[in-house]
C-alpha cells in the first residue's frame, strides 16, 4: 500500500469528498490546499443534464471573466491587409496567412492559445481543420472567432474571455483563474461563468439541467460545491 504524501494527508484532512459545500466554502477550501510551488490554475467542472449527442443539446460559447484569467493568453489571427494591421494593432501574438499555415502543418506549431480569423480566410484555414478542431483551437463564427472586428475580439480574449464547450459526458470545464486570486475575485469569476452557461440551457433539455459542481487547482483535489445554496 502507497504512503501518504504531506499533500494528500494535507487533501484528506481538509476536504471531505462526499460533502457538498457552499461556493464560499470552496473557494477558501481550494486555497488551503493549494501549496504547489506555483501559482495554480482553478478550474470548474460542471456536469450537466444535457445529452451532447443531440445537436440541439450542445452547450458551448464564451464568457468574460470580470477578473480575468491571471494568465497572458497567446492569440493567433489570419487575416491579410489592413485586417492584419488591425490584429496587431490589438495585441495579437502572431498574424499571418499561408506562412502560419504552413508553420502549424510542418513544424507542428503550437505556441499559441486561442485562433481568430477573417471570414474570407476561412477557405484557407479549414486546409487544417483537421489539425486545429481536435485541439479545439479551429475559429467559429458561433463564438465570435470568425469575425471582420478583430479589434475587439483580440481585446476581448486578450482581457480573460474564456470558451467553453460540453464533451460527450455531458461535462463543461473550464479555468476561472489562479489560485493567488482573491477569494472575492475567484468567486466573481466562477458566477459569471455559471451565469452563462445557464442562459444556455437547450429548450430541449428536461430535468435538472446543472447536476453537479466541482472546483479544483491544477495539483488539488476536487472540492464539490452546492450550487442550490451558493
Amino acid at each position: 500500500m502507497s504512503k501518504l504524501t504531506k499533500r494528500k494527508k494535507l487533501f484528506k484532512e481538509k476536504v471531505d469528498r462526499d460533502t457538498l459545500y457552499s461556493l464560499g466554502e470552496a473557494i477558501n477550501l481550494l486555497k488551503q490546499v493549494s501549496n504547489a510551488k506555483f501559482d495554480e490554475t482553478v478550474d470548474v467542472v460542471l456536469r450537466l443534464g444535457v445529452d451532447p449527442r443531440k445537436a440541439d443539446q450542445m452547450v458551448r460559447g464564451t464568457c468574460s471573466l470580470p477578473n480575468g484569467l491571471g494568465k497572458e493568453v497567446r492569440v493567433l489571427v489570419f487575416a491579410k491587409g489592413e485586417k492584419e494591421l488591425e490584429a496587431r494593432n490589438s495585441g495579437a501574438d502572431y498574424v499571418g496567412a499561408d506562412d502560419l499555415i504552413e508553420k502549424i502543418q510542418k513544424e507542428n506549431w503550437f505556441e499559441f492559445d486561442r485562433v481568430v480569423a477573417t471570414p474570407d480566410m476561412m477557405g484557407m484555414v479549414g486546409k487544417i481543420g483537421r489539425i486545429l478542431g481536435p485541439r479545439g483551437l479551429m475559429p467559429n463564427p458561433k463564438l465570435g472567432t470568425v469575425t471582420f472586428d478583430l479589434a475587439s475580439v483580440v481585446k476581448n480574449i486578450k482581457a480573460g474571455q474564456v470558451e467553453f464547450r460540453v464533451d460527450k459526458g455531458g461535462n463543461l470545464h473550464a479555468p476561472v483563474g489562479k489560485t493567488s486570486f482573491a477569494e472575492e475575485k475567484l468567486k466573481e469569476n466562477i458566477e459569471t461563468l455559471i451565469d452563462a452557461v445557464k442562459r444556455l440551457k437547450p429548450s430541449s433539455s428536461k430535468g435538472v439541467y446543472m447536476k453537479n459542481c466541482a472546483l479544483s487547482s491544477t495539483m488539488g483535489p476536487g472540492i464539490k460545491v452546492d450550487l442550490q445554496n451558493s
